[in-house]
């Protein structure tokens, strides 16, 4: 009865206050700042390397070169109902981890896992134990990094969230808003590679703190209540590809460094083979008169950070500086991440075959090309 009365109390709240808060939200949703953005990416990265007591993150001697890594984002874990993005990709997620699992894999989750924005703290403890008990094999490893992203900023700036994140892995688990993992060479080289969620400049969610407050514990529990979503990918699929194509000039304009986010759920892999094949894959559409195929190919040839500058230039020794992980929460139940072991560097799916989860390759680099890229 209860519910019912609250239910009847929503919609006219809902018809009150929907328009206003659209209007606003277009206002607050600015398009991304480039000077803003390489400004918070700059800060993070040096306060890291700097700093003995860094307040952003923190330092890691990974054995890239020779061990196993997996990097994954943007789960936005909720409570498995209608509006959970997550629920139909956890079945792929879980292999995902079972497989990483067993080849003593680290695993660098970098933020967004849980989506704060919609759900409460509870909610999401309570219908995702199976994905906490399968990260929790890396925490009892000390083999997980955990990077909060946007939607998660509750692991940054609620009192009790270091409680809370016990209660899920039974340890103490560090959250940082980066980790650098230096790759270090014989002739005394090194590369850094730098691992952020990628929401820096967002001035919604990474300006003050009273901003950070604001859109974690008022804006996004409204814009949910009201059924407002402003971050669908129709609605700013624009943005997110000047966001990628500013990572990528920050991370060219570096010392010896990788840029690796997530944030934006476009998977990014930096080589020319693969731009190359997406432009064979897209004739082959046209030939095949497959217009959905042929706007797909279209759209992810463009966010290609290759074409930043103009068009990809075979000859061209660019340095491939910026990968996106994409996410685990696309429409059709598939998740991507980058993958490190055998000496490559992989863009790797896992998706739904024949009722098995089956991980594929769809990109691969190997670690010594990309060494040969920095320093000849």
């Amino acid at each position: 009865m209860l519910h019912g009365f609250f239910a009847m109390l929503k919609l006219p709240l809902v018809f009150l206050l929907r328009r206003p808060v659209l209007w606003l939200s277009k206002r607050i949703s600015a398009s991304p700042d480039r000077d803003f953005i390489f400004e918070r990416l700059t800060e993070v990265y040096q306060d890291i390397v700097n700093n003995k007591k860094p307040k952003h993150g923190a330092m890691y001697d990974l054995d890239l070169k020779n061990g196993s890594t997996i990097i994954f984002s943007d789960h936005h874990k909720g409570n498995r109902g209608r509006s959970d993005e997550f629920r139909f990709s956890e079945k792929n997620y879980l292999a995902a981890l079972e497989y990483y699992d067993a080849r003593k894999a680290n695993y660098i989750n970098l933020g967004d896992s849980e989506e704060f924005w919609k759900f409460n703290i509870f909610s999401i403890i309570k219908h995702n134990k199976a994905t906490f008990d399968a990260e929790k094999k890396f925490v009892e490893r000390n083999a997980f990094y955990k990077i909060y992203g946007n939607h998660d900023l509750f692991w940054k700036i609620d009192p009790f969230a270091n409680m809370f994140l016990r209660e899920v892995y039974d340890k103490t688990v560090n959250i940082y808003g980066g980790i650098v993992i230096r790759i270090k060479y014989d002739d005394d080289k090194h590369i850094d590679v730098f691992c952020t969620h990628g929401h820096q400049g967002d001035r919604r969610s990474d300006g003050n703190q009273f901003s950070i407050w604001f859109v974690s514990y008022i804006w996004a529990p409204l814009q949910a209540f009201l059924d407002i979503n402003i971050n669908t990918p129709a609605n700013v699929q624009g943005e997110k590809t000047l966001h990628n194509r500013l990572m990528y000039e920050w991370s060219q304009a570096q010392q010896n460094l990788i840029l690796i986010t997530g944030h934006t759920h476009q998977p990014i892999f930096h080589s020319y083979r693969h731009i190359h094949r997406l432009r064979e894959k897209l004739e082959e559409a046209k030939k095949e008169g497959d217009a959905l195929k042929v706007n797909d190919l279209v759209e992810k040839i463009k966010r290609h950070p290759s074409q930043c500058d103009g068009s990809a230039r075979p000859n061209s020794k660019y340095k491939p500086t910026y990968f996106n992980t994409g996410c685990c929460c696309y429409s059709d139940n598939s998740i991507t991440g980058i993958e490190i072991s055998d000496g490559n560097a992989r863009l790797v799916i896992w998706k739904e075959v024949n009722g098995r989860a089956v991980r594929e390759i769809l990109e691969e680099l190997p670690l010594i090309e990309i060494k040969h890229m920095f320093f000849g």
